[in-house]
C-alpha cells in the first residue's frame, strides 16, 4: 500500500507571545520533529475501540500529546480557547474540517454560520499545520481500516476546550471542558 502524499502545510500565525513563550512556528517545528520520531510513534499503544494518548513534554512549557486514532474516530467540533496550536500526522491520514471565522469568546449558545466559512484539508503522513487562538475545527480519521497517529502541541497549556454540535449552518455550544476533565 502506498503512503499518502503529505498535504501542504499552513503558514503558522504567531500572535504576540510573552518573551520566551513558544510561537505557533515553534509548536509546528516541535510536532513535525516529534512525528518523525518512529520509535516514539511506534511506542503508542493503539486501541481498536477508542483514541489513545500519551502526554509529551512540549517546548517552552507547552502542552503536547501523541494521539492514536482508530479507523472512523474523530474529535467532534471544538476550539482551544486562547491557545495557539499545531499538529502533525505521524501515521495514516487525518482530515481537518475548520471554520474560517473567529467565534465570540462567550455570551452565546447558538450561532448561524454564513456561507463560505467551511475549510477542509487532508493531512497525510508528514502533513502538519499550525493555528491561532479560537480556531474551531474537528479532526477525523476517515479510514475504514487504518489507525492514524498524530502529535499535537498547544500554548499556553489548554485552559479549556469548548465542544460544539453542528447541524447544517447552526453551531451550538454543548459543553466546556477544563483540564481536569481530560488529564
Amino acid at each position: 500500500m502506498s503512503q499518502p502524499t503529505p498535504a501542504p502545510t499552513a503558514k503558522p500565525h504567531s500572535p504576540a507571545a510573552p518573551s520566551g513563550a513558544p510561537t505557533a512556528a515553534d509548536l509546528l517545528a516541535f510536532v513535525r520533529r516529534t512525528a518523525a520520531d518512529r520509535e516514539l510513534v511506534d511506542s503508542l499503544p493503539l486501541d481498536p475501540e477508542g483514541r489513545t494518548w500519551v502526554r509529551l513534554e512540549g517546548p517552552g512549557g507547552s502542552e503536547a500529546w501523541l494521539i492514536g486514532w482508530p479507523p472512523g474516530t474523530g474529535t467532534g467540533w471544538h476550539d482551544h480557547a486562547e491557545s495557539l496550536g499545531a499538529f502533525a500526522t505521524a501515521r495514516g491520514t487525518l482530515t481537518e474540517n475548520a471554520l474560517a471565522v473567529r467565534l465570540p469568546a462567550s455570551g452565546w449558545k447558538t450561532l448561524e454560520l454564513a456561507d463560505g466559512l467551511d475549510r477542509s484539508r487532508r493531512l497525510g503522513e508528514g502533513g502538519s499545520r499550525a493555528f491561532g487562538t479560537h480556531h474551531v475545527h474537528e479532526v477525523l480519521n476517515e479510514s475504514p481500516d487504518t489507525h492514524a497517529v498524530s502529535v499535537h502541541a498547544y500554548y499556553p497549556p489548554l485552559p479549556l476546550i469548548r465542544r460544539f454540535s453542528r447541524t447544517g449552518a447552526v453551531l451550538r455550544l454543548e459543553e466546556v471542558e477544563r483540564p481536569e476533565d481530560w488529564q
